[in-house]
């Protein structure tokens, strides 16, 4: 399954809250994509990722927004 997250026009900490949420519906070979924009978010969210383990792609789309692909554990 694809969960799509469009949190760009969101502040933080929303955005890594409902990340959170998202991440535990996660099965294996599920993919999240989420999209922000707010700099704490940009910072944080990464940070809270690579502590839980997980992998992800992270790509700068437009005007600030960053795109992120991240996979099942």
């Amino acid at each position: 399954m694809i969960f799509e997250y469009d949190a760009s026009e969101e502040k933080c900490p929303l955005p890594l809250v409902n990340l959170r949420l998202l991440l535990k519906k996660m099965q294996k070979d599920d993919l999240c994509i989420l999209t922000i924009a707010d700099k704490g978010s940009t910072e944080d969210i990464p940070k809270l990722l690579n502590k839980l383990g997980y992998l992800y792609n992270q790509s700068l789309i437009d005007n600030g927004r960053v795109k992120i692909t991240i996979s099942s554990k």
